[in-house]
């Protein structure tokens, strides 16, 4: 079966591709895919995130095994992480860049005798020069001040701590 995904950057005006690709690859054919559909030579490090609808991000798919529970790209099939009722991952490429697209299956479809895959169907708009800077917002823990409360204290319990003056110290 063949994948059709639009992949769109993350930037203020519309950037995107329209890839075609075959179900039976592996994340990390389809990330140097995408890296080079967008004129990268897809050897920064990058990860496929799930996602939902509202482009949560979900569990993650990794270019390089950390030695960790994350599933490694090259042993995941695109087939085994996405399908109908899965069609949306965040891709992020360049750490320290933070090129930021979404991935949204389109279709699954057959594939056409005399396409070679992967395709590009459609590239618009053109890679910035810079990626966008990223503004991550913390979630707001105030809801928790009840539960963890290691840090309340007592000023004067730290008074008898082996003679501690600040006076002492500063001067």
């Amino acid at each position: 079966m063949i994948y059709r995904f639009r992949v769109i950057l993350d930037v203020d005006t519309d950037v995107f591709r329209d890839i075609e690709v075959e179900s039976h690859i592996n994340l990390e054919d389809f990330h140097k895919c995408i890296s080079t559909s967008f004129g990268f030579n897809g050897e920064e490090m990058a990860s496929f995130y799930k996602s939902d609808e509202d482009w949560n991000q979900g569990e993650e798919y990794s270019l390089f095994d950390t030695e960790g529970d994350t599933p490694v790209m090259a042993d995941t099939i695109l087939e085994s992480v996405m399908d109908e009722d899965n069609r949306h991952f965040l891709y992020v490429y360049d750490f320290y860049n933070m090129w930021t697209f979404f991935v949204d299956l389109k279709e699954i479809a057959p594939e056409v005798e005399g396409v070679s895959y992967p395709h590009i169907l459609a590239s618009h708009g053109f890679v910035p020069a810079d990626a966008p800077e990223k503004n991550f917002v913390a979630e707001d823990f105030d809801e928790f001040d009840s539960e963890f409360n290691d840090f309340e204290f007592d000023q004067d319990e730290f008074d008898e701590y082996h003679g501690y003056s600040e006076d002492e110290y500063y001067s």
